[in-house]
């Protein structure tokens, strides 16, 4: 299953794919750097800073700044990543950034249940956007 990203609330995004994953399937997820984060801007970047002055730089906590890490990240949590199944879940789940050329011709699934036009909050944020104010070179 190859699920495009582009404008899907990542939350919502995470917890589909988390389902289809424990259920033993394999999800390619493309453009993850164009999920979205719902909130207010300024809510958000500010949340995130927090957590980057929190504890120690040797010993964590660590915070994904690559878009296709931090969504993987962002999916891991919804995961039971301690027990068998879930590590086996976790890695049947690939996140991309833009569509890599072995994708180019397939047809992608678009979930409409995710979708930030669903929500009646115009407040988002991307989440190319969110790693770049954390520290991300894209």
């Amino acid at each position: 299953m190859i699920i495009d990203a582009n404008n899907l609330i990542l939350g919502r995004l995470g917890t589909y794919v988390a389902k289809k994953a424990l259920l033993g399937e394999k999800i390619d997820i493309v453009n993850c750097e164009n999920s979205v984060i719902t909130g207010d801007r300024a809510n958000i970047f500010k949340d995130y800073d927090n957590f980057l002055k929190r504890g120690i730089p040797a010993k964590g906590p660590f915070i994904r700044r690559m878009p296709d890490r931090f969504v993987k990240r962002a999916i891991r949590g919804m995961l039971p990543y301690k027990k068998e199944r879930g590590r086996i879940a976790f890695k049947n789940i690939k996140c991309h950034m833009g569509i890599p050329e072995n994708f180019k011709n397939q047809k992608f699934d678009v979930l409409k249940e995710a979708n930030v036009e669903k929500v009646p909050n115009l407040k988002y944020i991307t989440v190319k956007e969110v790693c770049k104010h954390i520290g991300a070179k894209i």
